[in-house]
Parts: structure tokens; sequence; C-alpha cells
């Protein structure tokens, strides 16, 4: 069963805890929930067994946290401060954390907000793209909002969209929410203030992930930044490869 906290604006935040050792923080990606991105990939099992202790949140909008249809009540940064909340309920000072996708997008954001609470980081599922501001940009915010929205799903067209949507209309997710998310998202932090982040960091991608891009470009941004890539897989396959997993628990660990 998942505890709560309380954002500064009044939005409910679930979160779950596991294991003993040395804690880690997982954000998970956009559509998806703390269950759906970690626990039925195997990820609450893989990392609790390597002896280390999880938190787990649902983002806003996401899983068992509130839900707001206004897209005020998004942005990384506001996302970010979630976290911190979560540290804050679940007793971490200074975790590892492990963001997927738009949980990587929030972990860069925690880290260049408050990096004193940041011990590693982790992005999975986030690679060279980041610096392009493929999904963050206005026009294809837009894009993909409307698709979430639309209720004519034979008139989207656009193969992304087409992938958001059809996660989005998965039982139990809230497409109002997801499609108020995704109007908010954030512009990608410049590379100057990714090159200042002083924190390790790994980046760890599927090869065919068209989604993310390539890992190494956008690890060689970050002073002290690792690139693994996983052979075979994409998006979406990615983050339930072992081998994933592994990279994070080496990382983690080293």
């Amino acid at each position: 069963m998942p505890e709560f906290t309380t954002a500064s604006d009044g939005i409910r935040l679930a979160f779950e805890r596991h294991g003993e050792g040395p804690a880690i923080l997982l954000i998970h990606g956009f559509g998806s929930s703390r269950m759906q991105n970690w626990k039925s990939t195997g990820w609450f099992g893989g990392l609790t067994e390597a002896g280390f202790s999880i938190v787990a949140m649902d983002c806003r909008g996401h899983g068992d946290s509130g839900t707001p249809h206004d897209p005020a009540f998004y942005g990384h940064d506001r996302m970010a401060e979630d976290a911190v909340a979560v540290m804050d309920a679940a007793g971490l000072t200074q975790p590892f954390v492990l963001g997927y996708s738009m949980g990587g997008f929030i972990g860069l954001r925690l880290l260049a907000l408050h990096p004193q609470r940041v011990a590693r980081l982790a992005l999975a599922g986030v690679g060279a793209h980041y610096l392009e501001d493929r999904v963050t940009a206005p026009g294809a915010r837009s894009l993909l909002a409307d698709a979430l929205l639309t209720d004519e799903r034979e008139s989207i067209t656009d193969p992304r969209a087409k992938m958001f949507r059809a996660f989005a209309d998965q039982p139990g997710k809230d497409r109002f929410a997801l499609a108020a998310c995704m109007r908010a998202m954030s512009p990608h932090l410049p590379v100057a203030t990714l090159g200042a982040l002083s924190r390790p960091i790994l980046v760890v991608d599927g090869e065919m992930d068209d989604t993310a891009g390539p890992a190494e470009p956008l690890a060689k941004v970050f002073a002290d930044g690792k690139a693994v890539t996983i052979p075979g897989r994409d998006h979406m396959s990615a983050v339930g490869d072992r081998r994933t997993r592994q990279a994070v628990i080496d990382f983690f660990a080293g």
C-alpha cells in the first residue's frame, strides 16, 4: 500500500518504500507509474536484492497521486519539488536518484535546483534528443497533448503521438491529466547548466531508442558523465532489460 504526502500546492503525492541499505529515489516516465515503470519490470526486486532500499513515487497526474487537469499544476520545476517533498516524507537526505524518460527530466531539474539532495543521478530513456528539445518544444507538446484529448483516435497520424495515446488509454490512467502534464513540460536545461552539474551522472539507453536518442552525446556534456548502451532495445523495452538494471546497480555501487 502506498504512503502519501502533500505538495506545497495541496496535490497528494503517493510513494512506497522497500528494502534496506543505501536509498534510491525512483521517478517514473510520462504516462506510467511506480508500479508499471518499476515494479512490473523487476526493478523493485532487483534493486532490493542488490542491497539498496528504494522509495518509488508517483508523479502528479500519474498512478495514485493527484491528477489535476489544469496545466498550471505541472512543469518540471514543480515536479522536482514534489520529489523533494517525497524525500522529506521518507526521511531521505541525499539518496541516489533514478529517473526514466520524463523522470530523468525531473531528475536533472532536481539536481540543478537541489544539488545537495542528490548523491548520484542515473538517467534511463534520456539521451541525445534531450539536447534538441524534441518532446518539450511547444509545437511537439501541443501535438501530443491534442492526441491525448481527441475523441477521434483514427485522426492521429504522427507515430509518436499514436504511441503516447495508446499508452494513455491503458486502464487506470487519466488522459486529461496526462494532457495537462504534457502541455506544461518545461524546456530542457541548457548545455551550460548541464555541464555545471557536479554529481556523477549515468546515461543508459537502448540502442534502438529513437525517442531518447543515443546515450553518449548527452553523457559527454556532463562534467562526470558515463554512457551505457543496451543492444537491441528501444524506449519501451530497455526499461525491463536486466542489462539496464545492472548498469544502474553498478553505477550506484561504484
